[in-house]
């Protein structure tokens, strides 16, 4: 090419460079001295956050198999839901049990959520969700092994809290087909809107719930047979956040081989989104959480270290919700072989809250002053 039809192809190509420069997003994971690149990532160099640790319910002899568990503070009192089953996972009669706490510290004993499944049925914990006033316990229904793949009869099922009979009565159905991931959020549209995942892995959004417990429209997100050859993705449990100006980021775990976190955007309050692209954020197969803190920054706590897989949990902070720059090692309590993983938190009274699963078996709490991520946050 001539120099002067290089300097003209440069004069019109330029902008469009520099547009798509600054439509780019940020990288996920960008920690200080990794230039964005998750590889410098110096895990055993990280700071450790100090908290307090407390057991929720250890496993007893029948109901071995603790997992999905989720917290939240309602009426003046903590509250702890999870799956419990056999030894094996996903297995008929697993079913959600919960317990309450007045100090988030010491527990009760813990009682069944659901009913008793029918046979060849099981339950998921799925999370607590106050609608309307009305403190609700969203659970899974499956049958067989689990809730995917052909004739597993998926359904999300709402139950609620009834004050004077001190117990959880089935209120219906929330939608066929589908397991979400953590309750709905409420959208600056007024819409609510959370995860749907059928039981072929397929991902798409339940926007609406707002007229009744069960009006909901689906907006797809990914088809799992048509990303998998093009992406390598293999979404699951995917979460999702509101900016401040309306944008929504989703995140999907990876249950193909990249080890990381795969991100897509809405620009329209969730009714179209972009293909999910790998981020640099690295995470070990295993499911995460996010919250935006009262102090402004949102933390994501995650299995990060995939060369230790699931026996560490990491806490990191993001200033803008797009990019997280500052992590930590939770100081939990831990031997070698123990699996750490799917954190759950809530923020009360100046602190972090995160409930995880321990080896699948014992359900637990860690707590993190705000303070402490003060510091993180300052680190240089």
């Amino acid at each position: 090419m001539k120099p002067a039809l290089k300097f003209l192809a440069f004069l019109l190509l330029a902008p469009l460079a520099a547009l798509h420069a600054a439509d780019a997003p940020a990288p996920m994971l960008n920690l200080p001295g990794t230039d964005g690149d998750p590889s410098k990532v110096k895990f055993a160099r990280l700071p450790l956050l100090k908290g307090t640790h407390a057991v929720v319910c250890q496993p007893d002899e029948q109901w071995k198999f603790q997992l999905h568990n989720y917290l939240l503070h309602h009426g003046g009192k903590f509250w702890c839901m999870w799956s419990a089953g056999p030894k094996i996972e996903d297995w008929p009669t697993q079913h959600v049990r919960y317990a309450t706490s007045d100090d988030g510290l010491k527990w009760s004993a813990p009682k069944m959520l659901t009913r008793e499944p029918d046979e060849g049925r099981g339950f998921y914990a799925r999370d607590f969700w106050v609608r309307d006033g009305e403190l609700l316990g969203l659970t899974s229904s499956f049958k067989g092994h689990g809730g995917f793949g052909p004739d597993r009869d998926m359904n999300l099922l709402a139950y609620v809290w009834d004050e004077p009979s001190n117990t959880w009565k089935e209120k219906g159905t929330v939608f066929k087909n589908a397991i979400n991931n953590f309750a709905p959020q409420k959208l600056s549209t007024g819409d609510w809107i959370t995860t749907r995942r059928d039981s072929g892995f397929n991902v798409s959004m339940l926007i609406g719930g707002t007229k009744s417990l069960s009006d909901w429209r689906v907006v797809p997100v990914v088809d799992k047979q048509a990303a998998s050859p093009s992406t390598g993705l293999s979404p699951d449990e995917p979460i999702f956040w509101e900016q401040p100006d309306g944008l929504l980021v989703a995140v999907f775990r990876d249950n193909g081989t990249s080890d990381r976190l795969f991100r897509a955007f809405s620009h329209d309050h969730g009714q179209t989104w972009s293909a999910p692209v790998k981020t640099e954020y690295p995470n070990a197969k295993s499911k995460l959480f996010s919250l935006l803190t009262s102090r402004g920054y949102r933390v994501l706590i995650s299995n990060a270290n995939t060369t230790m897989r699931r026996r560490e949990l990491y806490l990191a902070i993001s200033e803008d919700g797009l990019s997280f720059n500052r992590m930590a090692r939770l100081d939990i309590p831990t031997t070698f072989n123990d699996s750490l993983a799917y954190p759950h938190a809530i923020e009360h009274d100046g602190q972090l809250w995160i409930a995880f699963s321990r080896n699948k078996s014992t359900t637990e709490l860690f707590k993190v002053r705000l303070d402490e991520l003060e510091k993180l946050r300052a680190a240089k």
